[in-house]
């Protein structure tokens, strides 16, 4: 893919002008910043072999196919997720106050929201995307996706509806999430069950993303007895890196040694490192009303982290252990 320099030809700078906006589609159609990278790079081929001087409106052009490309994607993914040992969580998406500042283009990023976006049809939530995150006319998206745009309206609806009804309750607010965030940290690596009662609603559910590692939970965990206890009494166990020895001991030492808070897709994240090495990162719904966790997401799958350190802007914040 080219660099941006002055002078390029107009071809290249159209493409540049919209790398950011093709990667935004990619990846929420997606869920996979690998991927998303993936779709961007064989737009930016299939539009380096087009006839420029026939293309009207280059940027639209682009999304189209960007957008065929994902949907593609998406066609073939869905089939390896359903196969997926455990269960499956977006790859976090590293991100900074720029877009936290944008709480719509936020929250259509959040890890809630892609999850909710997974039980969605390909083409509901590459509809969904287009429309409701980017603003896309209805007659734009018809042309993009090779459908009427009847057609479109009607799968635009059903996608609101669905996702009115599994999204998050509560309306996030950065400054909470990221001070419960870094409580819920503490208490998890200094296993302070009583802190963490404390701040987990009763209904609170645990998700995480293993990708069948050992020892990892691959059903979802309910309430905030089960939930505490598990992440007390096995995040140093289950969140090890894989080589790690497999002694068990009541003192982990440093095996997974440190947490911070970054942020990832629209929002602060817990990430814990042992090493230099990214182990897991973990992301926290708060009922705001009530400075309580309702849900959390850990994602431990190894080959999704690989970015998360390296790429988050600015340096995180250390947290130490509750008490």
């Amino acid at each position: 893919m080219p660099a941006v320099t002055e002078g390029q030809p107009a071809p290249v700078a159209s493409f540049e002008s919209s790398r950011e906006l093709l990667f935004g589609v990619a990846y929420r159609v997606l869920g996979s910043v690998t991927d998303a990278e993936d779709v961007v790079q064989e737009a930016w081929l299939r539009w380096d072999r087009v006839d420029h001087a026939r293309i009207a409106d280059p940027r639209s052009f682009l999304v189209q196919i960007t957008t065929r490309l994902a949907l593609d994607r998406l066609r073939w993914a869905k089939a390896r997720r359903e196969a997926y040992v455990g269960q499956w969580l977006p790859e976090p998406l590293p991100t900074g106050p720029a877009l936290e500042d944008g709480a719509e283009i936020a929250d259509s990023v959040s890890v809630a929201m892609l999850v909710v976006m997974e039980t969605l049809s390909p083409l509901e939530r590459v509809v969904f995307v287009l429309r409701e995150a980017f603003d896309f006319s209805f007659a734009d998206i018809a042309v993009m996706v090779g459908r009427s745009e009847a057609a479109v309206r009607q799968l635009a609806r059903r996608a609101r509806s669905h996702v009115r009804e599994r999204r998050p309750r509560f309306r996030q607010d950065h400054d909470v999430r990221r001070r419960v965030t870094e409580r819920f940290l503490a208490a998890c690596l200094g296993g302070d069950l009583r802190a963490l009662l404390d701040l987990l609603a009763p209904e609170v559910t645990l998700c995480i993303d293993g990708n069948g590692r050992r020892g990892v939970a691959r059903n979802r965990v309910e309430g905030a007895e089960k939930v505490g206890r598990l992440l007390v009494r096995g995040l140093r166990r289950v969140l090890r890196p894989e080589s790690a020895a497999v002694a068990e001991t009541d003192d982990m030492g440093d095996d997974i040694g440190s947490g911070s808070v970054v942020d990832v897709n629209g929002g602060p994240a817990a990430l814990i490192t042992a090493g230099d090495e990214p182990i897991a990162v973990i992301v926290v719904d708060v009922d705001l009303a009530a400075d309580r966790v309702t849900r959390i997401w850990i994602i431990a799958n190894q080959d999704k982290l690989g970015g998360v350190e390296g790429r988050r802007p600015g340096r995180p914040r250390p947290v130490r252990a509750a008490g």
